[in-house]
């Protein structure tokens, strides 16, 4: 009997001491809360929302306003007692879960204290959250795809800035977004095959190819947007994918203008949650791959071609990075930057440890760090001491945290990493 409830909990995920460890970040996360906002918030302060993103008029609703101290107090005692509840119980495999809720709480919190009797503008603090997590979210999608198939991906910010150059350079040529996207697409999926090549067939060490594509993608990035794209502008001035309301979903009060009012980038993410969810978990498809990455030798045995499995989930894996990295340039500023990636590649890997390893894990947590990100353009709105240097920081430094598995290590694939060889 307890060999099975260590070996469940194991399974799970579960042990007292990271239930413990959770519950306190929880607990500090409360006192912060409490002493740094809660009590130094003036009881007659009256807290304005703007729901509705700027410069949207349908499914515009009125600003929500209220009094801010007993929303405070709230929020405080909500968060504490998700803290003892997890100390106690524990939450489980929801608790990567409520840690975001936490930290959502956490932001919405400290930027009331912020704004004070000012307007918070949250519908577009919120579109800004989920539009700058795009690339993370489909980063960590296509580390996912990659890595449940047994190959580890870094190359994914190599991919994603070779499909930014690409996607500005030939939709610059066509003067099509959309032929721009293909590019980013094509290239994506040509260091995706190299990077298969070298890992799968030749069994190069995964983390060495990753490094050599990444820093190949850099530099032949870099010299071509030196050389040609920034001195003759018809080769960097592409269009980009237009807001595209959904007729009558856009029309829903709160949420429509912020999801069902953008771009097809936005709509891809939603798009490719439930798809991959669908596939890796519910069809035999997504059974065959997850076997390869866990036991790849029993899935040979069965027949299932190992070698051509991994083959096609590195080559959609470099699909899903050709997407993010074409957001940058077609789905944004119309055109190519050197480095502006960002190491966004990287932040998607962290967002799918952080995820376990899931569709659905990875975009909350890219949803998380979008939410980071977004934080310093609505301070500065609100004239926040706090240097716009050191919100732009938080993403890197929630990377390391998850790196370091300080909020939980989740169960990635038994045979991620390992090449394999057919007996």
């Amino acid at each position: 009997m307890a060999t099975t409830t260590i070996t469940r909990r194991t399974i799970e995920g579960i042990s007292p001491t990271r239930r413990i460890i959770y519950g306190v970040i929880f607990l500090v996360l409360a006192l912060i809360i409490l002493f740094m906002f809660t009590l130094k918030m003036d009881p007659a302060t009256i807290s304005t929302m703007a729901l509705t993103p700027t410069g949207v008029t349908r499914g515009a609703v009125g600003d929500l306003v209220f009094p801010a101290l007993p929303a405070m107090i709230v929020m405080n005692a909500l968060v504490a007692i998700a803290g003892i509840y997890q100390i106690v119980w524990g939450f489980g495999k929801r608790t990567n879960l409520i840690l975001g809720l936490t930290f959502l709480v956490f932001l919405i919190t400290f930027l009331m204290w912020t704004a004070g009797s000012k307007t918070l503008f949250l519908g577009s603090l919120l579109y800004s959250g989920i539009t700058l997590s795009v690339p993370v979210i489909l980063g960590a999608y296509s580390g996912v795809l990659s890595e449940r198939a047994g190959v580890v991906n870094i190359a994914i910010e190599g991919m994603m800035l070779m499909g930014a150059m690409m996607g500005a350079l030939v939709g610059s040529l066509t003067q099509s977004a959309w032929w721009g996207l293909v590019g980013a697409i094509v290239a994506a999926v040509l260091l995706a095959l190299l990077h298969g090549w070298l890992s799968i067939k030749y069994k190069v060490d995964q983390i060495i190819s990753g490094t050599v594509i990444n820093i190949f993608a850099t530099g032949m990035t870099s010299y071509i947007s030196s050389k040609f794209m920034q001195h003759y502008e018809h080769l960097n001035g592409t269009p980009i994918f237009p807001r595209t309301p959904i007729p009558g979903l856009a029309d829903i009060p709160l949420i429509g203008p912020i999801f069902f009012n953008t771009n097809f980038f936005v709509y891809s993410v939603f798009a490719l949650l439930i798809i991959l969810q669908l596939a890796i978990f519910k069809t035999r498809w997504g059974l065959r791959l997850r076997s390869v990455g866990e036991h790849p030798k029993a899935a040979d045995t069965l027949g299932i071609n190992v070698i051509r499995t991994r083959y096609m989930a590195v080559i959609l894996s470099g699909v899903v990075a050709g997407i993010a990295g074409a957001f940058f340039t077609v789905g944004s500023i119309g055109r190519f930057e050197e480095m502006m990636t960002a190491g966004k590649g990287f932040i998607g890997l962290a967002a799918m440890i952080f995820g376990n390893w899931s569709p659905i894990g990875a975009f909350g947590a890219g949803l998380l760090f979008g939410s980071f990100e977004s934080l310093g353009p609505s301070l500065s709105l609100l004239g926040s001491k706090i240097p716009s240097q050191f919100v732009g920081m938080l993403p890197y430094i929630a990377t390391m945290v998850i790196l370091a598995g300080v909020v939980g290590r989740g169960q990635m694939p038994a045979a991620d990493g390992t090449p394999y060889t057919k007996e």
